[in-house]
């Protein structure tokens, strides 16, 4: 993801769980070359939360260039024709240039893929290993690098909008889409307009092989570095045995490496392409001059001749449970997944009642594995609707001196709870309620309602934003029991077993606040502290104001890694203030 990342990880979670039952009022406008946009004028706030989604997440990738989605999400930021460079000539010259060096370069990587394959060397980055051609290639390329940083604007398209009174500048990638958003004031609303459409189509993606060695840097910090990410990352891959919801957004290490800028020209032409495109605006504006500014600058954009293939591999019938034992230096843990089905479906309604039922202080699985049979220090579940697929999660923390498998076979117990046991009215009626109160909330917020009906449109279009209550509303008691009955077979789950690991050192160290997390948890605000240290206090106090204005729409089961990561940046701004 790219900037500060703790926005998206906020609404992310929000996807998951319903929309209240009151309706939004959208209108649409069509351009003709297939965008789409979504307009939602609301008085009292002289802001727009303006975003567009590319309906392109790394569902849509294959081998060998898995990770391409999220890399482009960087490069959407490094300017245009117009921004980011002094000398557009030049600047297209060196990267002309860069192209020709790579493609040779590429040529003396493969030899020593294929040595390393035959036993003849056994470390690819060892110079040692490379040809004289390879490494004056090399020398040429870096030479060419430098070239190219000389001639660059740095943040010039970040600088532009900030300058301008914008605000909250992101994006983010997920497995089905990539979003970009931004807050700017109702009076600079054409800034937006031309900014987005200029970086759709006179996009130059300088820097290309520089920022893929960024992204590499990321993933090794977000996953390779976390205690538990590698496993997570391994876990993910057991579980899917033939979709492509098997590899990681950030993608495989190889083919970070491998990727190349013809391909991400390719990949760019089809998926960024206007008629794969929705834009949405939530806030202070006129309809009728959005509509016409749409027209005036995203109209130029050219629709592309090919449209974008749907995912053609289906997850496989799996025939039998599979399980992986892991050793981490985490708490010992247990992650149970079931597969189940996609947004939509006629049982995800019930499905996503029942991790509800189950989840939250107030659920069944912390009621019993907590407080009555004290077993677990914490568990949580929830459905996964994602747009070709989907699963069911449950997981739960051993309490010292007790072992996951006991957390396990007491989770198992609880389902088959549900199975055998119709869910009382009353408690499935509270379940409901919470429901919509929560998504009440989250609708008074611009930036929430801007991405959930972008994230709609996405799967099966933003009207399931107003029709979705009604679904939830009408599940019943033995609608819980079919999907339960239905999907939670041993031979449709995989168990991942989380023993702890010392370290090298002895018992690993953690600071107490991330140890009250789950390590799936960690995993996920290991990338939101990466560079907290380095972050000045303005830039913390930002970050506090926003979460505090999205603290009520946070789901009961989020809200213990919202309140930690809240509480480590609150105290490292007191060290800031301290150290003053």
């Amino acid at each position: 993801m790219h900037k500060e990342l703790f926005p998206i990880l906020v609404a992310a979670t929000l996807l998951s769980a319903p929309v209240a039952a009151q309706q939004v009022q959208v209108q649409e406008h069509l351009l003709d070359n297939g965008m789409r946009f979504l307009l939602v004028p609301r008085r009292g706030d002289p802001n727009v939360t303006a975003g567009w989604v590319a309906r392109v997440g790394s569902v849509n990738e294959r081998p060998g260039i898995t990770g391409l989605s999220h890399l482009f999400e960087h490069m959407m930021f490094k300017g245009t024709h117009t921004i980011g460079t002094r000398n557009i000539k030049e600047d297209l010259q060196v990267i002309a240039e860069l192209d020709e060096i790579k493609a040779q370069l590429a040529v003396e990587e493969q030899n020593m893929i294929d040595r390393l394959r035959l036993g003849e060397i056994d470390d690819l980055v060892n110079p040692e290993n490379r040809t004289p051609n390879h490494q004056q290639l090399l020398e040429e390329f870096n030479r060419l690098l430098a070239s190219q940083k000389e001639l660059l604007v740095k943040g010039e398209f970040d600088r532009i909008y900030k300058s301008a009174g914008a605000s909250s500048m992101n994006a983010g990638t997920s497995e089905d889409f990539t979003i970009y958003f931004i807050n700017v004031p109702a009076n600079k609303l054409e800034l937006w307009f031309w900014m987005e459409s200029d970086r759709l189509s006179n996009p130059v993606f300088r820097e290309f092989y520089t920022e893929r060695d960024v992204v590499r840097e990321e993933r090794r910090r977000s996953i390779e570095s976390t205690p538990t990410g590698r496993f997570r990352e391994e876990f993910n891959s057991l579980f899917w045995t033939s979709h492509p919801y098997s590899w990681p957004v950030v993608g495989w290490p190889s083919d970070l490496d491998g990727i190349t800028r013809q391909e991400a020209l390719d990949y760019f032409a089809v998926n960024y392409a206007p008629n794969n495109i929705v834009a949405c605006l939530v806030g202070e504006f006129d309809p009728v001059e959005a509509k016409r500014l749409a027209d005036k600058y995203f109209g130029r954009l050219q629709r592309s001749p090919l449209e974008q293939a749907p995912v053609r591999t289906r997850e496989a019938e799996q025939m039998a449970e599979k399980r992986m034992v892991a050793y981490a230096e985490t708490n010992p843990e247990v992650e149970i997944r079931y597969h189940t089905v996609a947004d939509g479906h006629q049982d995800d309604a019930a499905l996503t009642v029942a991790g509800t039922l189950l989840s939250g202080r107030t659920g069944r699985l912390y009621k019993s594995l907590v407080e009555d049979q004290q077993v677990a220090n914490q568990a949580s579940a929830g459905q996964d609707s994602r747009k070709w697929a989907g699963f069911f999660s449950i997981s739960g923390i051993a309490k010292p001196g007790k072992a996951p498998e006991e957390v396990e076979q007491a989770i198992y117990a609880q389902l088959d709870r549900l199975r055998e046991e119709p869910v009382g009215e009353r408690e499935l009626q509270k379940v409901k309620n919470r429901y919509v109160a929560s998504a009440f909330r989250r609708m008074e917020n611009n930036f929430s309602l801007m991405f959930q009906l972008l994230i709609a449109e996405t799967n099966r279009g933003w009207e399931a934003f107003n029709t979705d209550p009604a679904r939830l509303q009408a599940v019943t008691a033995e609608d819980i029991q079919r999907v339960v009955g239905k999907y939670f077979q041993p031979e449709n789950r995989a168990v991942a077993i989380y023993y702890t690991k010392e370290s090298e050192a002895g018992e690993a160290e953690m600071d107490p606040l991330l140890a009250s997390l789950s390590s799936r948890e960690r995993a996920a605000i290991q990338p939101m502290l990466a560079g907290l240290k380095q972050k000045p206090a303005e830039q913390i106090e930002q970050q506090l104001a926003r979460m505090a204005s999205v603290e009520g729409q946070v789901p009961e089961d989020q809200r213990k890694v919202f309140d930690v990561f809240r509480q480590l940046l609150e105290r490292r701004l007191k060290e800031l203030e301290e150290a003053q």
